[in-house]
């Protein structure tokens, strides 16, 4: 029997979206305001889901001290309150877009899982604007 347990975390960060290749012109066409050359921030929601086999000695699919250890050392130290294009390796060379943001906070977490559980990340940008992944 598979069950899903899902872990609410939350981190600020400021980004800029845009492409170095790119003229300022049309980073301004594609990406509007949010090509702001000084940056702009969102405070952003987490929901990380993992779905499992219930262990038959703990009850549990994973421990949520061990889920909230994981997010907190891959996720929330990494990104809350850090500028993602200075400050964060991955988005370098990486738009740091919220579907870039899920896939990078997806790949950190799923090596620290088990590989017979299941991963969702649904990331939200702003409370109506949100993005999920499952590794596909």
């Amino acid at each position: 029997m598979k069950v899903t347990v899902s872990r609410k975390a939350h981190f600020n960060a400021a980004h800029r979206l845009y492409r170095k290749d790119w003229s300022f012109e049309k980073n301004d066409d594609v990406f509007g305001k949010c090509n702001n050359p000084n940056f702009h921030g969102h405070n952003y929601e987490l929901i990380v889901s993992v779905t499992g086999e219930i262990d038959q000695e703990t009850g549990y699919v994973i421990d949520m001290k061990v889920l909230k250890d994981i997010i907190r050392n891959e996720v929330e130290d990494a990104f809350d309150h850090k500028n993602l294009n200075v400050e964060v390796p991955e988005f370098k060379d990486l738009n740091p877009t919220a579907e870039n943001i899920a896939v990078v906070i997806f790949n950190k977490i799923r090596q620290k899982l088990d590989k017979a559980m299941d991963l969702k990340i649904t990331l939200y940008e702003t409370p109506r604007n949100f993005v999920t992944y499952s590794g596909n």
